[in-house]
């Protein structure tokens, strides 16, 4: 492998105009267990967010409510103002608890959401900004509707979904242009693919939430196992370099709090993957992926 840096897997302009490289990095993991409070080990994280530019990782997504609100505090102390970064954030999410997560679509919440992002980021303009999921129980016109509103004031520049179907996405293209959309998706995850070939005809940044699961075929003697041995990687970094050769819209996000896992996941950008081991772990995870089914 090359030198770690993240320029190795590639570009992709979100929304037509912002280039990044194509592997970032979530920062849900910078927060407390269960996505909740301040991380166990502050100073780490800290380090491991200011690492980020000097390996090249100017995409950096994260959301209002890890912590909730713990993620922005961070990104904003460790790397305020930010010059080359795209910071992405998201909100329509409320936390109870630890791992709780309730959606709240309605307007004035959404506009709230946007409103206390930039002032924890302070910033006056979120250049990309993506809806955590759609409310079921406010009409996606009055979400949508808001969202549009936001961006004509200037509040936002580009809209993302996340956790959404084509339709959905056809849906809100009547309110404004999505520049992105996030799936949970990975080697052994495969029920976003229809979302994923809708976004590459329309040049829609795809980010794959938890992309490093990889269940059975992390096991020792499996296909991914061989093949990361083969190329003197990780299991992790093979998975990622899948996801990158998998289409040019592909804007993988591993996530972590400690430097080493960091430089060991932009590692992969490094990576290159032949056809043939490309197809044969395409191959296995859809195996596992039926299976799971």
């Amino acid at each position: 492998m090359s030198a770690i840096h993240a320029s190795n897997s590639g570009v992709f302009k979100v929304g037509g105009d912002i280039e990044v490289n194509r592997l970032g990095f979530g920062a849900m993991r910078v927060t407390g267990r269960g996505v909740w409070g301040e991380p166990q080990d502050r100073a780490e994280a800290l380090k491991t967010l200011k690492r980020l530019p000097e390996l090249g990782v100017n995409f950096i997504d994260t959301a209002d409510s890890y912590g909730p609100e713990t993620s922005e505090n961070l990104l904003c102390e460790a790397l305020h103002p930010y010059k080359g970064l795209l910071i992405a954030t998201k909100g329509g999410l409320v936390r109870n608890g630890p791992d709780i997560w309730v959606p709240v679509g309605r307007a004035e919440y959404l506009r709230q959401a946007v409103l206390l992002s930039l002032r924890r980021l302070k910033i006056e303009r979120i250049d990309l900004w993506q809806l955590h999921r759609i409310d079921p129980k406010v009409p996606q016109a009055e979400q949508f509707g808001v969202i549009r509103d936001m961006q004509k004031e200037g509040l936002i520049r580009h809209v993302g979904l996340s956790e959404v179907s084509v339709a959905e996405i056809e849906a809100a293209q009547k309110f404004f242009a999505v520049a992105t959309v996030q799936n949970r998706y990975n080697l052994i995850d495969r029920g976003s693919e229809a979302v994923l070939d809708f976004c590459a005809k329309q040049h829609i940044g795809f980010i794959p939430w938890y992309p490093l699961a990889a269940g059975a075929l992390a096991n020792p003697g499996s296909v991914l196992d061989a093949i990361a041995k083969k190329l003197n990687a990780t299991p992790g970094q093979v998975a990622l370099a899948w996801m990158l050769k998998r289409s040019p819209v592909m804007l993988p996000i591993p996530g972590t709090g400690k430097v080493k896992h960091l430089e060991d996941n932009v590692g992969a950008a490094s990576l290159t993957l032949s056809d043939e081991d490309f197809r044969a772990l395409d191959e296995a995870g859809r195996k596992v992926a039926q299976k799971a089914a």
